[in-house]
């Protein structure tokens, strides 16, 4: 590797974190944005797992839609979480899904099989995250309700119990 090139990846590793520092002080609330209450802008992608992961598809459902990556802290928190609301809850309606905003899977497979995670993974990228209004801090979710309408937006370490009441409400209503 030249040393420009260790330059400019150190260099988007400090943005990364300054990001992730500001999302993590952004705290615990969902947060008010353009999307809120409006359609949950398309998407269809293979997932890591080889299936095709089609929102439209999963109108119907409810769906935690989870932007991360590997080297994120405050995502690695609340994943396991993930992983238990999408075996406890996927019968009533949840579908969790995750956009992976690293640069290449490889890492990203490895990370999914060392925390066995049970829902779709999908490698997000700069377009994905700009129709979601731009994912610039991480970890950043969003609730989808049944009709595919965005009900919450959290970025940032998030309160994972005020976010499974949020799901619990959104699983009521048919």
């Amino acid at each position: 590797m030249r040393f420009t090139e260790v330059r400019f990846h150190t260099l988007r590793l400090v943005v990364r974190l300054a990001f992730a520092l500001v999302s993590m002080a952004a705290g615990a609330a969902p947060h008010q944005n353009a999307l809120l209450d409006k359609p949950a802008p398309p998407f269809a992608r293979s997932s890591l797992q080889n299936e095709r992961v089609d929102l439209a598809a999963l109108r119907g459902r409810v769906v935690l839609l989870n932007f991360w990556a590997t080297w994120c802290g405050p995502c690695q928190v609340e994943m396991p979480r993930f992983v238990q609301w999408q075996e406890k809850y996927k019968a009533e309606g949840l579908s969790v899904v995750g956009v992976s905003m690293d640069d290449e899977s490889e890492p990203v497979k490895s990370f999914m099989n060392k925390r066995k995670l049970n829902y779709p993974i999908v490698m997000g990228d700069e377009k994905l995250g700009l129709a979601y209004g731009g994912v610039l801090g991480l970890p950043v979710t969003y609730l989808i309700d049944r009709k595919g309408l965005i009900r919450a937006r959290y970025q940032g370490a998030t309160n994972l119990d005020a976010m499974e009441t949020a799901i619990r409400r959104l699983l009521q209503k048919q």
